[in-house]
This record gives structure tokens, C-alpha cells and sequence, in this order.
């Protein structure tokens, strides 16, 4: 192992903590890469992390309470759970026994931990090492110029919140910060705190995962969420997977790829890397998949170039337009597009100008294969999209996915059973979250709601998203931060100017269970907040309480937690907004904010009022398996209201991707032992990586061609605004991706990513699209890194 204070970094780290994993090596090992996913060694790894945490017995017991109705709700992703039967064995999948074993813990990281532990020398762990500590106990304080957090109790904590908020000049100097794990009722309380105290400020997850989507949906079909149930997956007869990874961001999604598969649909997967979720799948839970190894999933894979998904796309439409034109009305379904669209013949013009040989250049692609591919469409009605951030994290990631809707306009395959668009959401409850309006852009339809029940005017402005909130906090427009869950800064982009933006604020707050590397980077003072996570018993005045949640298909379901907190000392998220209201706004306040604190019933009663699709909102949440939110395009081929429910046809353009001689396009990924920003462990099973992350995968031939070699130590470069980031010390690890193409884990190569490289419309950050330089590694670039890393000074532990 490389010693992390080599050449010249030791002295410079004595200034304050590292914003990022320390660049150091531990020991790759290159294992065979997986064909299929799932099958026993994910078992086996889902329960061996139950282990590690200690909680074998207390967790197992959770995991059959996982996602089953009545029980609660899986703390990892957002794919749906079945309307009807659910398995007995369990319906949860290995990352979220992961992320169960996680929450039920028995390890706690306490005051005595935080007294032992300088804030400096807890820096120097990586990530994984900070994750694995334990639930955090009890509220903690870092004074301005302190070494260790120390224990403050409830009642301080609120009001050195409330005296840094009531302090600023302006409510829009506070921004509230949400990740996706939060609870319908606490997001609504925040946001609605937020917009009485002044501000729409609400930057959120979604801003870094799916804001894609819905800036491209809601315009065209009139609604930012997907069109599909499960249950249409059982029914389709073509399946188009673009730009995401089930095995590894949605494991639970293939068996719904392999019960569609089995009833006749046809899969066709589309990414720059051939993943194992794509490829195969053996079900755990089938002795008979068990023993004959599974089957395969994708009828055909399209390894497409990064950000040659435009192409691709124009290619199978141009494709498409030809089939129509030697069997007129066989292919395009003319009546849907007559009633239910506009814009069909400019639409078609466009076509005159391509050329499906260029077309295939620029996706990477065979023309036999989109040829193929185009076939397999041809003849189908009952089409699905599904799309992850491969898509929504492109500079032209909006352009794509309306792409994506002129091929299933061209079908009339919306609004139709087995047909339809379908995001994969990552996050639990990120979807739940922007239903219940955290929203840095709330509409004035929304808001009118809003100051019609409580009374008060809200702020109309619109506040700052992520990347905005950043740069806002550089400025010093912005001096306090709350986060409600989640590692805002190992989950945004430019990590480097990120800490720098940070440690600016005068207060940042952090709601958590554990301890993450957010909490070591940090503002002028800070504050951690203990909470309940999802498999907790949360009670409220004697009551065990129901949380509510809505999944990737737009199900509202209720959540009740099982496990003995680790700490008597911990306050659920609700209770935790309602008294930083109370203590912030006091006798100002109009909402009253005792009531929500008491009765999670009286808030649901008031979402009903405010926030349409939600009537007798209390009885029909606690109905087996919950209730479906309206879905006009799904249930109506209602889309786009201001054309009268119809849907555009929407001209976009292919970008040009020409990169340097000596330039590659890198995409960020995770690996599967991650989610999110969460490091489960050090392996990446499917892609044969074992005990390291700070790899990139590399074309054997681009290798070759740079005179590099596989296994070599490299350090990259990104240049974009005219500013040299480092991510030093990396492996080449040789792989099949196209040329030209690399592939890296996130956040260790967040730092590459610029500010100021995001999507086009939705603001967010295009870590899929990242160019980058490789060089051999030099142990001088630490200097560098130094210099970007360690600006002011920390006072270090006498």
C-alpha cells in the first residue's frame, strides 16, 4: 500500500481536514466479470453485512418486514413493490439488506466517541471507514475554531439554529437541502417551513438525479414522473433499458425484466458498458434458476458510446420512418398521432438531413444492430422506456428523453397497458419528496394552494437548486445550510470547490444516522442531529407512527419501523422541523407547528387539502398496498395542458462529441457493494473488482494506443473553465467499452466534474460526461492537489 503522506502532502494536511478519500491504494485484486446478477452470492452478501454490523439476529428478523405490506419501507431504492402478493422468503434485494444492516446497527457512535476523535484526525479515514462507525447517538456542536464535536442538548441545538436563522439579512441567505430519503410527512412540514420563514431555497436531491426528467416530461406529457405501473412490465412486449444499471441501482427491477421476458417481451439494452443486470439474472428465491444458471435478459445489447444516445436514437426513428414508408400503417399508429400529438410533419423533415451510416459512427453502434433493433420495434406497440442517470446526468440529457417520447408518440405507446416511459428513481422517497413540493420552483398553481389554507403570502421567488446554492454559498449569499439527510458534499460535483464553498457558512446542520464525511468539512460552526432511520419504531405520544412514501410508479404507501432506536436520544425528522420552526419563528408563526408535531394524522389531514390526488388521505394509506396518485397521462392520454392535452413532437439536435488526440470522455458510476454516496464495502462483484475503487476502466486499445499499460498507476486531469482538476492515483483496469470512453466510481472522481458542466434546462450536474486526461502517475501532482485542497486554516488538535 502506498503511504498517504508521501511526498510532501503531510505538511500541508495539518491544515484542515481532506475534502476527499485519501489517495491511497489498497490492494486490487481482478476477478472474472459477472454474466448474470443476483443468485446466491448476493444472498450470501446481504446477510454477511448483517454480520458485520452486528445485528444478525435483530436484523434478519427486520428483513422479513422489508417492503411487505404492513411492515416498512426499504430504506435503499424506489422501485415498486407488487399491488398484490408479495414473496414470503422476502421482497427485498442485496443492496437494501445492505442498507438495512446499516440502520439496524448495533455499533453507535456516541460523545465519547467524538471526544476521542478529532474532526481533523476522523478526516483521514475514507469513506467506507467514516460509514462503518455506527448510528450516531446523541445531538453534537463544533464551536467555531474547535477540534471536536461536543454533546448539546436538544433545546441549544434549536436555538443556535434559530439564532443564526432570525440573525441573517435576508431568509434567502438559509438554504434547506433534502435527500430523497425523507418521509412525506416531514418534506412537508420542511418545505413548508422554509416558505414561512421566507424562502424557496430547497435545493434537494432530485437536483442531481432525475431533474432530467422531469424537465423533459412535464412540458411534453404533462406530468415529471413515469407513465407505467409494474404490472405493464408483465405486459409489454418490448422492454428499452437506456442508461441504467439494474443490477446494481434497482436489483428488485429484474425480476419484473424477468417475468415480462417470460411472458413474451423482448429486452433491449442500451450502455456504454455491459453490465451483469442487463445481461442475465438468476433469481435467489428460484431453485430452479438456482440450478440451471439463471436466465438471460437482454434479446440485444447496444454498446453505445457516451452521449451517443442522440444518435442512436435519430438512427432507430429514421429507421422506423422507413419501415412506415413500405408498410403504411403498420408501424406509426396514425389516430393516436392525429388526436393526441402536434408537430408530426416537422418532425419528419429532420430525417431528410441524416444518414444512417453517420448516424452509427457517431453512436458507436453497427448499423446491423440498430437495424435490429429497429425491427424489433417495428411491429410493437406496447413499448417501455426505462432510463437512469446514463441519461439524466448529459449535457443534453432533456433532448434524449424527448427523443425517447418521439419514438413511443410515433407508436401511440403512452397511456396504453405494457407501454410507457419509466425513470428508475433512486432514492426511496426522492419522488415523494417533490410530490410533497420541495421544490427550489414551486409553481404559483402550488403556492395559491398553499396561502389560500394557512394564510400567510409565500415567497414566489424562485430559490436556489444544487449547483446554484453552491455557488450562492461561495458568494456568500448564502451563510447558513440545513440538510435534512444525505452527504451534500460527497454527492455534488467539483468536490474541491464544493469544501471550499462550505467552509465558508457560518452554520451548517446536518440531520443523519451516521457519521459521513459532510460532517468533517464543514462551516465556521456545525451542528449533527441524531435521527430515527426507516427501521426504527418512531413514537409519538405513546403511539407507534406510520411514515408514508411514494415509490418509482407513483404509489403512496405507509411505513411503519420495527427496531429499538440505538438511542433514547434521537427525534424523528418531523419533530426535528417542527421545533427548529417553533424556536425559529415563535409567536411570528401562522402554521401551528405543536400540532404537527404531535400527530403525524394531523399533517396527513392537511396534505389532503393542499396537495390534489391525496383526499381521504389517512384511510387510504393505511389500505393493503396503499393508493395510486392520479396519473392524467397514464390514465387519460391527457399530456400537455397548454396544447389542449396533446403532446409535441420535439426537434432536438445531435451534439458533437469530437474530443483530443489525447482527451477520453469519462462517465461516473457506482459500484455495486454503493449506494448513492453510502460505501457498503470495497468490491464491485459484477465487474470483477475486488478491494479497491480508485480504478478506471479503460479500452484495451486506447491503453495501447497511450502507451500505458493495464494495472499502471495514473493520475486525471479535467480542464474545463480554464481550471486543472486532479484525481490523482488511479488504476487502469482494461474492460469492453468503447474507445475513447472510461468509466470511474463516484464521489473519489467528483472532484473532476465542473461546477459549471450541467445539463442543459435542468441545471444538473452531467457527471456522465466529464472530459478528462490520463497521465502516468507522478507523485508531485500531490502538490497540486494541495494547493487546490488546503485553502485557510483549521486549528489543529494541541
Amino acid at each position: 500500500m502506498e503511504e498517504f503522506n508521501q511526498k510532501g502532502i503531510a505538511e500541508e494536511l495539518k491544515k484542515e481536514p481532506s475534502a476527499e478519500n485519501p489517495y491511497r491504494l489498497l490492494d486490487l485484486k481482478l476477478t472474472h466479470v459477472e454474466k448474470f446478477a443476483a443468485g446466491i452470492p448476493a444472498v450470501i452478501a446481504a446477510f454477511r453485512d448483517l454480520f458485520e454490523e452486528k445485528a444478525a439476529i435483530r436484523g434478519t428478523r427486520a428483513l422479513f418486514k422489508m417492503n411487505q405490506m404492513g411492515g416498512f419501507d426499504c430504506p435503499s431504492c424506489a422501485w415498486p413493490d407488487p399491488d398484490d402478493e408479495r414473496s414470503a422468503l422476502g421482497e427485498y434485494c442485496e443492496n437494501g439488506a445492505k442498507a438495512l444492516a446499516e440502520e439496524a446497527t448495533s455499533k453507535r457512535v456516541t460523545p465519547e466517541f467524538f471526544k476521542q476523535n478529532s474532526v481533523f484526525d476522523l478526516a483521514q479515514l475514507d469513506d467506507y471507514q467514516i460509514g462503518k462507525m455506527g448510528r450516531l447517538t446523541d445531538p453534537m456542536y463544533l464551536p467555531q475554531g474547535a477540534t471536536h464535536y461536543q454533546p448539546i442538548s436538544w433545546e441549544d441545538a434549536f436555538k443556535k439554529i434559530a439564532a443564526h436563522l432570525n440573525g441573517l439579512e435576508s431568509p434567502d441567505q438559509a438554504a434547506f437541502y433534502t435527500s430523497g430519503r425523507t418521509s412525506n410527512e416531514a418534506s412537508f412540514v420542511y418545505q413548508l417551513f422554509a416558505k414561512e420563514f421566507g424562502t424557496n431555497n430547497m435545493p434537494d436531491c432530485s437536483n442531481m438525479c432525475h431533474e432530467t426528467s422531469g424537465s423533459a416530461l412535464r412540458p411534453t406529457i404533462g406530468i415529471g414522473k413515469g407513465t407505467v405501473k409494474l404490472e405493464d412490465f408483465y405486459d409489454a412486449e418490448v422492454i428499452v433499458i437506456i442508461g441504467q444499471n439494474p443490477g446494481t441501482n434497482a436489483p428488485r427491477m429484474m425480476s419484473a425484466l424477468a417475468k415480462g421476458k417470460q411472458n413474451g417481451a423482448k429486452i433491449i439494452a442500451i450502455n456504454p458498458l455491459p453490465e451483469a443486470g442487463l445481461m442475465g439474472f438468476i433469481n435467489p428465491q428460484r431453485v430452479g434458476a438456482i440450478l440451471h444458471g439463471g436466465a438471460q435478459l437482454a434479446d440485444l445489447y447496444l454498446p453505445v458510446k457516451i452521449n451517443g444516445d442522440m444518435a442512436l436514437l435519430k438512427a432507430l426513428e429514421l429507421l422506423l420512418i422507413e419501415f412506415e414508408q413500405k408498410s403504411p400503417g403498420t408501424v406509426f399508429d396514425a389516430s393516436f398521432i392525429e388526436e393526441k400529438t402536434v408537430g408530426y410533419k416537422d418532425f419528419l423533415k429532420q430525417f431528410d438531413h441524416y444518414n444512417l451510416d453517420e448516424l452509427a459512427r457517431l453512436s458507436g453502434v453497427s448499423k446491423e444492430a440498430l437495424y435490429e433493433a429497429a425491427a424489433t420495434l417495428a411491429f410493437k406497440k406496447r413499448i417501455i422506456f426505462c432510463w437512469g442517470m446514463g441519461l439524466t446526468q448529459q449535457p443534453n440529457g432533456v433532448d434524449m428523453i424527448r427523443e425517447i417520447l418521439n419514438i413511443l408518440l410515433l407508436k401511440g405507446s403512452l397511456g396504453i397497458p405494457g407501454a410507457g416511459v419509466c425513470p428508475v428513481r433512486g432514492h426511496s422517497n426522492v419522488q415523494g419528496n417533490r410530490t410533497m413540493m420541495i421544490d427550489e420552483k414551486p409553481t404559483d398553481e402550488q403556492l395559491d394552494r398553499l396561502e389560500n389554507f394557512y394564510g400567510f403570502k409565500m415567497p414566489r421567488k424562485h430559490g436556489y437548486d444544487v449547483v446554484r446554492t453552491i455557488k450562492a454559498i461561495h458568494e456568500e449569499k448564502v451563510k447558513v445550510m440545513f440538510c435534512m439527510g444525505g452527504n451534500f458534499l460527497s454527492a455534488t460535483p467539483d468536490t474541491t470547490y464544493t469544501a471550499h464553498a462550505l467552509r465558508k457558512l457560518n452554520l451548517l446542520v446536518a440531520v443523519s444516522t451516521k457519521l459521513n464525511r459532510g460532517h468533517l468539512v464543514h462551516g465556521k460552526e456545525a451542528l449533527i442531529l441524531p435521527t430515527y432511520g426507516r427501521s426504527d419504531k418512531d413514537i409519538v405520544n405513546g403511539e407507534l407512527q406510520i411514515v408514508s412514501t411514494e415509490n418509482s410508479m407513483g404509489v403512496v404507501q405507509d411505513s411503519k419501523g420495527m427496531l429499538e432506536p440505538v438511542s433514547k436520544n434521537l427525534i424523528n425528522e418531523t419533530q426535528i422541523v417542527c421545533r427548529m420552526a417553533m424556536a425559529t419563528l415563535g409567536e411570528r408563526a401562522v402554521v401551528d407547528w405543536q400540532r404537527y408535531h404531535d400527530s403525524y394524522d394531523a399533517i396527513r389531514d392537511d396534505i389532503e387539502q393542499c396537495i390534489p390526488g391525496f383526499e381521504n388521505y389517512n384511510v387510504r394509506v393505511r389500505q393493503k398496498g396503499g393508493f395510486y396518485l392520479p396519473n392524467a397521462a397514464r390514465d387519460k392520454q391527457y399530456f400537455a395542458k397548454d396544447l389542449a392535452g396533446r403532446a409535441p413532437f420535439t426537434l432536438t439536435d445531435i451534439p458533437d462529441n469530437t474530443l483530443a488526440e489525447d482527451e477520453y470522455m469519462m462517465a461516473t458510476t457506482r459500484t455495486h457493494d454503493q449506494f448513492n454516496t453510502t460505501i457498503y464495502g470495497l468490491d464491485d462483484r459484477y465487474r470483477g473488482i475486488k478491494n479497491e475503487r480508485r480504478v478506471i476502466f479503460m479500452n484495451p486499445v486506447d491503453i495501447d494506443k497511450a502507451g500505458l499499460k493495464a494495472g499502471e498507476r495514473v493520475d486525471l486531469f479535467n480542464y474545463d473553465d480554464g481550471i486543472e482538476r486532479v484525481a490523482p492515483l488511479f488504476i487502469i483496469v482494461s474492460y469492453q467499452i468503447p474507445e475513447k470512453n472510461t468509466a470511474t466510481y463516484f464521489p473519489e472522481t467528483n472532484v473532476l466534474v465542473s461546477v459549471n458542466n450541467v445539463v442543459k434546462e435542468s441545471n444538473m450536474p452531467a457527471s456522465k460526461y466529464v472530459k478528462i486526461k490520463i497521465k502516468k502517475h507522478d507523485p508531485e501532482v500531490y502538490k497540486k492537489v494541495d494547493n487546490m485542497l488546503y485553502q485557510g486554516a483549521l486549528q489543529r488538535p494541541s
